[in-house]
Order: structure tokens, then C-alpha cells, then sequence
């Protein structure tokens, strides 16, 4: 996590009111140089500030298709991404080097990508090559990063020969990967995937690919590593067995959804004589995912809401914000939708990003904050080592492609 200095006093005693109207004369004043972008799980305080909203890549996706739309006319500046610092990285990567991509709280970032270190990575890579090389192995390892993982981590597997992966087509890079990826597999050759750092999305995804996953994987966790366990907790005939080694790492939202949330809403539709479709996000452990009804990513249940019939009823298992919005906005098409669990599921880090932090960094683009002497400033840029960008993209250029037949310019 990044160090942010402390606001002003009067960014932490303005009023929501008073703040969301500075914000927005302070949009009218930069105009279309700026672009701000919104998780889907901010706040509302927030979501209303944003051009554009959705998950991680999309928004990044989105932020590069106006670049290009804009080079004709007014060009884009500044990209503020009210979201968390991987999200910001990849819009980084994916925009001109004259765009500045800001995060308007730089301590806003995620547990999940820092469970997969690039150290950690380095070490548990060679430790898995030397434990198979001495059992005879022959064979490759191809590693799959979930897209929301830091860039040092997307660079190492982009430099091995791997891809990024979205929780929409985590199928469809597994079964590249298991293909061989790149290289197509030579007779006699044997295919392991390192899936980082989210093991649920792992196992959840090695599962539907027709894997048991009981045998067929292991997990591979660097706090056991740094204790002296050389495979992370694995023994030598597990990870020789296993067709994906899968990162000790989660989300610490999804983990808070149970199997017993499945059999409470089960039950509850007994004793009621109702009838309650389970959804939730594949970040879940394979428990509940096996219980539910449907599995998808943050697009894939917003849409699956937005197209179900009326007098239905839900029960979703994700961040608690995004399912308080799209149950208000079923709720106006008669369709009931609940949270899976009553826990409140929310990401801590993402609501660093808050309306204060965002006035602030807005106020120093228009050369207007207490501590800016009258000139405009970028601050909380977000920028990735060239050297860092180059192998990190070509891993999102291999998951594109598989995706649309997109590419992305590697510099």
C-alpha cells in the first residue's frame, strides 16, 4: 500500500452537498480533457461523478478508446480512476505516455494483488522447475494472472510465456494456456498452469475446464514458502499431479460468502413456498459456487439482473454497493434482489476513493488547491516502469486477442 498525505481541513469538513457541486464546477472548468472513471464498486457519492463505469479492464478499455476518439479534437489529459492502484496501472499501460492517470487516493489498493509478490513469484517459479526437474518432469508451466494483480506480476507472466485473465474469460485463457499457449504442446510434453492470485477464480475455472480439483490441483502459498515449505505448503507428488497450481490468494469480499448463505436462502424458499436463483461472482469459493445456481463476473450478473423477469427473485453474492444499486433498479421491474449473505461484503480499500480525495486532486488539475500556489499539478500519477509495462502488456495483448482478435500496441 502507498502512503497518501492527509487532505486539508477543508476537504474534510465540506459538506456531501457543498463537495459533489465543487466537483462538479471543477468538471465544467477542465472540460473534455478530462475523463473520470467509476468501479462499479464505489459508492453513489462517487458513481455520479463518473463518465463511464464498470470493472477493472473495461473502464481501462474504455479510457484508451478515447484517447483515440478525442485525437481529432479535444485530447484527453487526465484519466482519474476512482477505483484501486492495479486498475489504475492497467489504464496506464493501455493510454499514450502524454496521459496522466490519476488515483485520487493512492492508498486505495488491493489485497488480493498484493497476496501474489513478484519476489514471491520469482521464488515459487524456480522452486516448481527444480521440484519437477528432479522427478524426471517434461513439460511446461504456462502462468494465467487474473487481471487484478499489480503490474510487476503481469510483467513476470507475460515474460514466461503467460496471459491475463478476466473472471468473463478465465475459460477461455485456460484452455489456451492447456493448448500450450503460444507454442503448441509437442508429443509427450505435459501442461501445468500457475494461476495467480486468486485461487477461487483458479479452482472455480480448472473445475468447469472438466478438472477434479481435489486431485488435479494444489495450492501453492508464499507465507508457507517464506517459512522454509520449498512448494508452499505442497508436497512433491501434489504439485507432479497437479494439472494447475493455484495462488494461495483471494478477495476479501467474496470470501465472506459461505455455503451456509446458499442453504439459509434454500431453506427459507422451503418454509415460504418461494423460489430465489442463486448468483454470484466466480472470486467465491468453490463451495458456493458449486451451490448456487449461476456463477459470473461483476457484467455478467449486472446483465443477468437487467434481462430477468419480472416477479423473479435473487439472491447475489458480491460486492454489497453494486448489488444495493442493481436491486433498486430491479426492484423498479418487480424483481426482487438480496444480498446472499446479511454480512456487509464490501471492499474497504476501493472507498479510500471518496468525494474529498477526488475534489482534491480535481483542484490541483485547475491549478486551485490551498497547497498549489495557483498552478496546475498532477498528483497520485500513476505510471509503470517502461520496463515493467512492455512484458505486462504483452500478457494483456495475448488475452485480447484470444478475446476479439484485439491487439494492443506494445512500445
Amino acid at each position: 500500500m502507498l502512503w497518501q498525505p492527509s487532505l486539508p481541513e477543508r476537504y474534510r469538513t465540506m459538506t456531501s452537498e457543498d463537495l459533489a457541486a465543487a466537483i462538479s464546477a471543477r468538471r465544467a472548468q477542465l472540460g473534455q480533457q478530462l475523463v473520470i472513471l467509476g468501479h462499479h464498486y464505489q459508492t453513489d457519492e462517487v458513481i455520479r461523478h463518473a463518465d463511464h463505469t464498470g470493472d477493472s479492464l473495461k473502464l481501462s478499455q474504455i479510457a484508451a478508446g478515447l484517447v483515440r476518439e478525442r485525437a481529432g479534437g479535444t485530447p484527453v489529459r487526465y484519466v482519474v480512476f476512482c477505483g484501486v492502484h492495479f486498475m489504475a496501472e492497467t489504464a496506464d499501460m493501455l493510454t499514450p505516455d502524454d496521459v496522466s492517470v490519476i488515483l485520487p487516493d493512492l492508498s486505495a489498493g488491493c489485497s488480493m494483488a498484493d497476496m501474489a509478490a513478484y519476489d514471491d513469484t520469482v521464488e515459487a517459479w524456480n522452486a516448481l522447475h527444480g521440484a519437477l526437474a528432479a522427478d524426471g518432469w517434461r513439460g511446461r508451466i504456462i502462468p494465467i494472472t487474473y487481471v487484478n494483480s499489480t503490474a510487476a506480476i503481469k510483467a513476470f507472466v507475460g515474460d514466461h510465456g503467460g496471459a491475463c485473465c478476466t473472471s468473463s474469460n478465465a475459460a477461455t485463457v485456460f484452455a489456451w494456456a492447456m493448448a500450450g499457449g503460444d507454442e503448441p504442446v509437442q508429443p509427450g510434453e505435459e501442461i501445468k498452469i500457475l494461476f495467480l492470485p486468486d485461487q477461487h477464480l483458479g479452482r472455480n475455472t480448472a473445475a468447469a475446464a472438466g478438472i477434479d480439483t481435489a486431485t488435479g490441483s494444489c495450492v501453492y502459498d508464499p507465507k508457507l514458502a517464506r517459512r522454509g515449505e520449498p512448494l508452499g505448503g505442497a508436497s512433491v507428488e501434489e504439485v507432479r499431479a497437479a494439472s494447475v497450481v493455484l495462488w494461495a490468494g483471494h478477495c476479501s469480499v467474496h470470501k465472506l460468502f459461505r455455503p451456509e448463505h446458499c442453504t439459509q436462502v434454500r431453506a427459507a424458499d422451503r418454509e415460504n413456498g418461494t423460489q430465489t436463483t442463486i448468483l454470484v461472482h466466480p472470486e467465491c469459493c468453490k463451495e458456493v459456487v458449486d451451490l448456487a445456481d449461476l456463477s459470473g463476473s461483476t457484467e455478467h450478473i449486472i446483465q443477468t439482473i437487467a434481462n430477468a423477469p419480472e416477479g423473479s427473485r435473487w439472491a447475489v453474492g458480491t460486492e454489497v454497493h453494486l448489488v444495493n444499486r442493481i436491486a433498486q433498479r430491479a426492484a423498479q421491474r418487480g424483481v426482487a434482489v438480496r444480498m446472499l449473505s446479511d454480512c456487509h461484503c464490501l471492499c474497504t480499500t476501493m472507498y479510500r476513493i471518496d468525494q474529498p480525495h477526488l475534489l482534491w486532486v480535481l483542484d490541483h488539475l485547475a491549478g486551485d488547491a490551498p497547497e498549489g500556489k495557483g498552478k496546475p499539478k498532477v498528483v497520485n500519477r500513476v505510471q509503470v516502469h517502461p520496463e515493467v509495462r512492455r512484458p505486462a502488456l504483452l500478457a494483456l495483448e495475448r488475452m485480447l486477442s484470444l478475446a476479439h482478435g484485439a491487439r494492443v500496441p506494445v512500445e
